[in-house]
């Protein structure tokens, strides 16, 4: 055997994907696998189930795209044949591009089904049979209970984030999807950790699974944590300090109320900084305004909450900010996977209040390292620091005034108007304008695909 032909092939080539696949991985740029894709694109191209357990931004989500993909192409059928549940609305738009990039030089189609707008465009992309539904819960829930969605010919289910979706109470609605699906389907399962509930649902879920197991509980390498312990008004004042630092790029701030999420988010724009809030009373169009602005640099900072910034994923996030602790380690876990992604480095602060040590040790024993406690710098070195960065960052125009979506213009309550009518003096009123509830055995292709029976 010659030297060529025996020499190990490199990077994702020693995976054997769809050439079609193939040319979108490296059209994209990727060279070597991440760990996670190293580990779980075998065993789902060998038709197991899979268990991965690992944090945001390392690589995951090709680690089931890409291989779903090579399925489909192997053997062509009529959709859908791929269901990727995601517990929000962020975290499926990021899934479905991702699964376009690599989809990119095939007639894989994919559609996306969430809430927060309306259906008719969702319905419209289901009638066409697309190969691959990303979709949140609740909205999955509300077209299939009329009728609009055929999960008959599902052969691989994905659920992504899995622990987030516990958290937001999504797992009795998973569990009902789940019974309308075909027994003989294989079944993924990723998450960051393993709470008792989603041990519980894997249990059930999975068949004798390959289990990618990456240091989960543990935060990336290439993240630099540090602890201040500070409280009340003088957040703001460390906050603005830390945005000047030497190599800050771009930030999410984390609140753990919307109020409080927006309100610092327009206090910090009174300053000159170019922050925008993320959080869950928004629209749909206000947020994807604000996530674009964030993902093309027009905001530098991100004030959110835990629920509105799951399944962010922008790369150029230089620091994570705790303005409040999370309530539990795993959110913890969570956070701060914003930064240090793809191997880059991050730096994650948390300002901790007195009453907040207790909650910091939990974290500290979650992730199986004791945080670095910093002294808060002197007034002078902060206001030094804050006016340099202030003659250093760019001014831009101030933001225009956005165009009002359908749903935020159904949303807007109608004004009051005096009656042009003789008699009386009295006001007409016009119609209370209150917005509508929008409701929220195939072939073997030769691998050997194993089928395993949700059902167990």
């Amino acid at each position: 055997m010659s030297e060529s032909t025996s020499r190990k092939k490199s990077g994702f080539l020693e995976f054997d994907l769809h050439p079609k696949v193939q040319r979108a991985i490296d059209e994209a740029g990727f060279e070597e696998p991440r760990p996670i894709q190293a580990a779980c694109i075998p065993a789902v191209l060998e038709g197991d189930d899979v268990l991965g357990l690992a944090q945001t931004g390392t690589g995951k989500t090709a680690a089931f795209v890409a291989p779903i993909l090579d399925i489909l192409l192997d053997d062509p059928l009529p959709g859908p044949r791929a269901l990727i549940l995601s517990p929000t609305r962020e975290l499926a738009m990021q899934i479905h591009k991702d699964v376009e990039t690599l989809a990119k030089f095939s007639d894989v189609k994919s559609t996306t089904i969430y809430g927060g707008v309306k259906q008719d465009r969702q319905v419209t992309a289901l009638r066409g049979k697309p190969d691959i539904i990303v979709a949140c819960p609740g909205r999955l829930l509300d077209l299939m209970e009329q009728g609009h969605v055929d999960l008959s010919r599902i052969e691989i289910l994905v659920l992504d984030e899995a622990d987030h979706m516990f958290d937001i109470g999504f797992l009795p609605s998973v569990r009902r999807i789940i019974k309308e699906l075909p027994k003989d389907r294989q079944n993924l399962l990723f998450s960051a950790t393993m709470p008792r509930e989603i041990r519980g649902l894997a249990d059930q879920l999975l068949h004798k699974p390959h289990v990618a197991e990456l240091a989960h509980s543990s935060p990336a390498d290439t993240i630099e944590h540090a602890v201040f312990a500070i409280s009340g008004p003088k957040k703001t004042e460390l906050l603005r300090w830390v945005l000047s630092e030497e190599g800050f790029k771009s930030a999410i701030v984390f609140c753990n109320q919307k109020f409080r999420a927006k309100r610092l988010a327009e206090q910090l724009s009174r300053w000159g900084h170019h922050a925008v809030a993320l959080q869950g009373n928004m629209t749909q169009g206000q947020r994807d305004r604000a996530m674009n602005g964030f993902r093309n640099g027009r905001y530098d900072v991100l004030v959110a909450t835990d629920v509105a910034a799951r399944g962010i994923d922008v790369d150029h996030i230089s620091h994570v900010i705790n303005f409040d602790v999370p309530t539990t380690p795993d959110a913890y876990t969570h956070r701060i996977g914003r930064t240090g992604r793809s191997e880059r480095d991050g730096k994650a602060y948390t300002f901790v209040a007195a009453a907040d040590f207790m909650a910091l040790k939990l974290i500290e024993m979650k992730i199986k390292q004791k945080i670095e406690r910093r002294e808060i710098p002197k007034m002078e070195v902060r206001e030094e620091a804050i006016a340099k960065a202030d003659a250093a960052r760019p001014k831009r125009d101030p933001e225009p005034e956005p165009r009002m979506d359908e749903e935020e213009r159904r949303s807007r309550p109608q004004r009051r108007r005096r009656s042009s009518g003789g008699g009386g003096g009295g006001r007409g009123h016009s119609s209370s304008g209150r917005p509508g509830r929008s409701s929220s055995g195939r072939s073997s292709s030769g691998r050997g695909r194993g089928r395993s029976s949700s059902g167990r």
